[in-house]
């Protein structure tokens, strides 16, 4: 039987076998999912979330773990939520980007959990807003989501994170990647990794002048900065760091951030509705109401929209 009180508060006091297995929980949807969120909600809202994506290749996972570094080094608590592909066969995080971070496998004040997106499209797993607030709950300071890495289809990150990082480097295409709207459109802070390699200053122009030839914007709003880096040797991470920080004060001075937030308190609570929902309709599977209305729409009787709304009106009492 699991004890979630005696959980939350080791995951409080920081221990990190107590967060893993509040995590578990919430990727397997456990029973007990429910009282662990309320357990941990007096003790949310206080983490800033940065979320990492970009094409395969251009050093998401060196570039986390440097940040990792550059943010211990201000004394802040990190939590990194690393979303992988899935193996087809078991299900589970195929990478495992915590092998690519064992610098910071001994240290107390970090903590790395490679997630699996399950088939999930968008980057993301579909308990990644749960197990993120694991780790506010957990004390976690700042926490880092860094994601599979597929592209433009990757843009979901934006409504899971306070402030998005969007990665590229030199000679991968990334001309043609900064065109894409998806990608150009979710960035708060645009990183050139890999900078001692031919063309980075090429890539930073370009990508310079996309975001003025996408330029709309009202005095006051944010333009995102461009920052070199070479994430294997540390160098810029402390740049990155300062422009994230500029950033979060930008947030909390137009009152951006709490309006970023309730958009994202608005998704998890539909997207947890919806899928009860949807399971209360797959129980109906051989129902009689359901065979009923399906009897009258396959005659010609009925047509599939008026039955889906008297299947809803049953199922919601509103009939």
């Amino acid at each position: 039987m699991v004890d979630v009180a005696t959980l939350v508060e080791q995951a409080r006091e920081g221990r990190p076998r107590a967060v893993a297995r509040l995590i578990t929980l919430v990727e397997n949807a456990a029973p007990q999912l429910r009282e662990v969120m309320a357990a941990l909600t007096p003790y949310t809202g206080q983490a800033y979330t940065v979320g990492l994506t970009g094409s395969p290749g251009v050093g998401k996972s060196t570039s986390t773990s440097a940040l990792v570094s550059a943010y211990r080094r201000l004394g802040k608590r990190v939590g990194v939520l690393a979303v992988d592909p899935s193996s087809p066969f078991s299900g589970g995080a195929l990478l495992g980007d915590r092998v690519r971070m064992q610098d910071h496998a001994t240290d107390p004040e970090v903590f790395i959990r490679s997630m699996a997106t399950r088939g999930h499209l968008g980057g993301l797993s579909w308990s990644a807003p749960q197990a993120l607030r694991v780790l506010d709950g957990a004390g976690c300071e700042v926490i880092l989501v860094e994601t599979v890495g597929v592209g433009q289809s990757e843009v979901e990150i934006a409504a899971q994170a306070d402030t998005t990082v969007v990665l590229l480097a030199p000679g991968m295409g990334d001309g043609i990647q900064a065109a894409k709207a998806g990608i150009l459109e979710i960035g708060d802070l645009f990183v050139v990794n890999k900078a001692d390699r031919d063309g980075a200053d090429a890539t930073a122009r370009e990508l310079n002048h996309m975001l003025g030839l996408g330029e709309s914007r009202n005095p006051g709003d944010w333009r995102p900065p461009i920052v070199k880096t070479v994430a294997a040797r540390g160098e810029g991470m402390d740049e990155v760091v300062e422009a994230l920080e500029k950033h979060r004060a930008w947030l909390d001075g137009t009152g951006e951030l709490a309006a970023r937030r309730r958009r994202r308190a608005a998704d998890e609570v539909q997207a947890i509705a919806l899928a009860a929902l949807r399971a209360r309709i797959g129980d109906l599977r051989g129902d009689r109401r359901l065979s009923a209305l399906a009897e009258r729409v396959a005659a010609g009787e009925l047509d599939p929209y008026g039955a889906a709304d008297q299947l809803i009106a049953d199922l919601t009492g509103t009939g």
